[in-house]
């Protein structure tokens, strides 16, 4: 067996380490209690071992459970105390930032989800254009790309206007049953 080190000796000549080792149970079902949540009782039980852990046995507590009990409860204190900082935080850094109207953010960008989903429909239509028939793919993104009307579409390509006209049409049916598929 290793011999203990000086932390480890301390930790068993400790009274109140013995206490809350003795009561760990009963002190984690008064936190789950209190917090609801058996994952942040443990976090809290955690916390209050190393506190107890690092204070100096000088003086013999004479209510050792009392004691760890009154620390729990200021552990849950100074837990809610900081929940409470940060929400207020988070309202001023919301109100500072964020457009809001009737009480709900006002956000000028989508939500992360739409905006992937956008994203990935934006390459899929552009990969579709790309794969248009050279004079119809011409034709759609002088159009509905660049701006250009079906008159000047079709003087740029010296066709008539009803083959810029067609053009457009079957290009839009074949990014549509694109996009569908």
């Amino acid at each position: 067996m290793a011999p203990a080190g000086p932390s480890e000796k301390r930790s068993e000549d400790n009274p109140l380490v013995r206490a809350f080792m003795e009561r760990r149970d009963d002190l984690l079902l008064f936190l789950a209690a209190r917090t609801r949540s058996l994952a942040a009782a443990e976090d809290l039980i955690q916390d209050l071992y190393l506190k107890v852990a690092a204070m100096e046995p000088e003086a013999e507590v004479r209510a050792p459970a009392a004691l760890l009990y009154r620390m729990a409860a200021n552990l849950l204190v100074d837990q809610a105390r900081g929940l409470e900082r940060a929400s207020r935080r988070n309202a001023r850094w919301r109100l500072e930032t964020r457009a809001i109207q009737g009480g709900e953010d006002v956000v000028d960008e989508p939500p992360a989800d739409e905006a992937v989903i956008g994203k990935e429909r934006i390459r899929l239509l552009a990969r579709a254009v790309a794969e248009l028939p050279p004079q119809m793919g011409r034709a759609f993104r002088m159009h509905k790309l660049q701006g250009m009307s079906q008159a000047q579409t079709a003087q740029a390509m010296g066709v008539s206007v009803k083959m810029v006209e067609q053009h457009i049409a079957g290009a839009i049916r074949r990014l549509a049953e694109r996009l569908r598929s």
